[in-house]
Order: C-alpha cells, then structure tokens, then sequence
C-alpha cells in the first residue's frame, strides 16, 4: 500500500471538513428550529385556549342569566326553554378544560355551539359570538 501523499491528505481534510460543517450545521438548526417550534406552538395552544374559554365561558354565563330569568315562570313554553339550558349548563360543565389531549374536543365543542344557537332560536335571540383582539362580545 502506497502512503498517501500531502496534497491528497490535504485534499481529504477539505473534504471532510466540508461534510463535518454541513452535518454541525444541520445538528445546531435542527435544535434550533425545535427549540423555535415548541415556543411558538405553545404560544398558539394558550391563544387558542384563551380563546375557546372565553367563548365557553360567555355560553356559560349566557345560559346561567337566562336560567335565572326564566326560573319564575313554570308555563309549557319556559319549562322547554328551561330544559334546553339545563342541558346546556350541563355539555359546558362536562366539557375538560384541562385535558388539551381530549381526543373528541372539537366535537364537544361544536355541539355546544349548536346547543347554544338551538337556545337562541327559542328565547328569539340573535347570537353573534366574536372573538376579537380587543374583546369578546355576544351582540343581541
């Protein structure tokens, strides 16, 4: 077997040195690029749970007023609406805020938003839920 000769050995070092900064450089990106994915999607879980609590928790609120306002009178047609904001209290109570793992969440959560209109077309009141920067509103 021959020796190699310096140019070639030269030749070999520039080489490797080539694919050794390329595989450093995709290591330190790679973490760098994880690092930056994890802040940023758990930046946008917390929006969106803001998000999806306040709307909740305007149903929730909305649902308890009304509770209270119709809780007085006992006709046929209140024990109806009655009845649907009972079962609307009860899909928001059951709802887990806690578990962002909650396979069946956006699910729930439509069902609610139904449960909410269906409440609304009774007691004859436009809903307009919002979610804006500033405020969350239910206009009627």
């Amino acid at each position: 077997m021959e020796a190699a000769s310096p140019s070639s050995d030269m030749f070999d070092e520039i080489v490797m040195a080539e694919e050794r900064f390329h595989s450093e450089g995709y290591q330190e990106g790679y973490a760098e690029g994880s690092h930056a994915g994890v802040v940023e999607g758990r930046r946008y879980g917390s929006l969106h749970g803001a998000k999806i609590g306040s709307e909740i928790g305007c149903y929730l609120g909305f649902a308890l007023t009304w509770q209270r306002l119709l809780q007085k009178c006992t006709d046929e047609k209140n024990s109806k609406k009655m009845r649907a904001l009972d079962s609307l209290i009860g899909m928001i109570q059951k709802f887990p805020y806690e578990d962002p793992t909650y396979d069946k969440l956006q699910e729930d959560l439509e069902k609610i938003r139904g449960k909410f209109k269906q409440v609304c077309s009774m007691l004859n009141v436009q809903s307009d839920f919002r979610i804006g920067t500033e405020r969350s509103s239910l206009t009627f």
